[in-house]
């Protein structure tokens, strides 16, 4: 299990560390990093399905200020990696996702409230004597420490939990399996719950209750009513340019109207 360590412990870096490295281009999402777990660990299906799982719970996750609520890219390696090596369920390895972004997120807020607060006077003093080279130095630096740290979490989870996991999982009950699967079935729910808590209002409802329908009562696919979505929100887009450009043409013209009406009344002022 030493290689899905190590495998784990550099799905954790590319994704957590290249998400701020490019920009926050989403690297850090459930459904990239299973897909990039899935990729490493030899079963990209899996990773991908775990992935999309998770993404939907963690779709209303929201960090504000330096308190974050959970750590996803963490709970997705270490869960996906789990099922895929250790044979754990689909819906049990979801539970374990849960309560693993939990301690992740502890680990990380120590990280940036408490432990690299020591870098603060350091690059400091370092920005004051104008040295740039050292700057530099500092920043790629703590960068790399920084991930690695986290990174490690993932590496020592799947490399000490690995034997205890499969011990685990063998002596397990069906019943308590059973039970473990459908908490993570009902996980997702949890997730979009959370997401609609956030945006909901009433102008969003008639489109809530559109979704509802098209699945619930027209068994459509999730695909087909994303691709609803997407038509509907061009049309609403277009809509609204459509009615900005109205507005502001009238804006134009009673503005020229009115410009125009107080020329003539200054004509008729100096005639007078």
């Amino acid at each position: 299990m030493l290689t899905h360590a190590l495998l784990a412990f550099v799905a954790v870096f590319i994704c957590f560390g290249g998400n701020y490295l490019t920009g926050q281009s989403m690297l850090e999402r459930p459904l990239v990093v299973g897909l990039v777990t899935g990729l490493l660990m030899g079963d990209m299906r899996q990773g991908i399905l775990m992935g999309a799982s998770l993404e939907a719970i963690f779709l209303g996750n929201v960090n504000i200020g330096g308190v974050i609520s959970a750590e996803p890219v963490t709970a997705t390696v270490i869960s996906t990696t789990f099922a895929i090596t250790a044979g754990v369920s689909k819906g049990a390895a979801l539970t374990l996702a849960i309560p693993i972004g939990m301690l992740a997120a502890f680990v990380v807020m120590f990280l940036k409230n408490v432990f690299f607060n020591i870098f603060a006077p350091v690059l400091d003093r370092i920005a004051a004597e104008g040295n740039e080279r050292k700057i530099n130095a500092l920043q790629w630096g703590t960068w790399v420490f920084y991930y690695c740290i986290i990174s490690a979490v993932s590496f020592i989870g799947v490399l000490a939990g690995s034997g205890p996991v499969n011990a685990f999982v063998t002596h397990i009950p069906k019943v308590v399996m059973n039970g473990l699967n459908a908490a993570g079935g009902l996980l997702p729910a949890v997730g979009f719950a959370m997401l609609m808590k956030l945006l909901w209002n009433n102008k969003l409802a008639v489109f809530y209750l559109l979704g509802f329908v098209l699945t619930a009562y027209m068994k459509l696919p999730a695909v087909a009513v994303a691709a609803i979505g997407i038509v509907i929100c061009v049309v609403v887009a277009q809509s609204d340019m459509r009615y900005n450009k109205l507005a502001s043409e009238g804006v134009k013209s009673n503005q020229s109207s009115n410009a125009h009406e107080s020329k003539e009344e200054e004509e008729e002022d100096f005639f007078s």
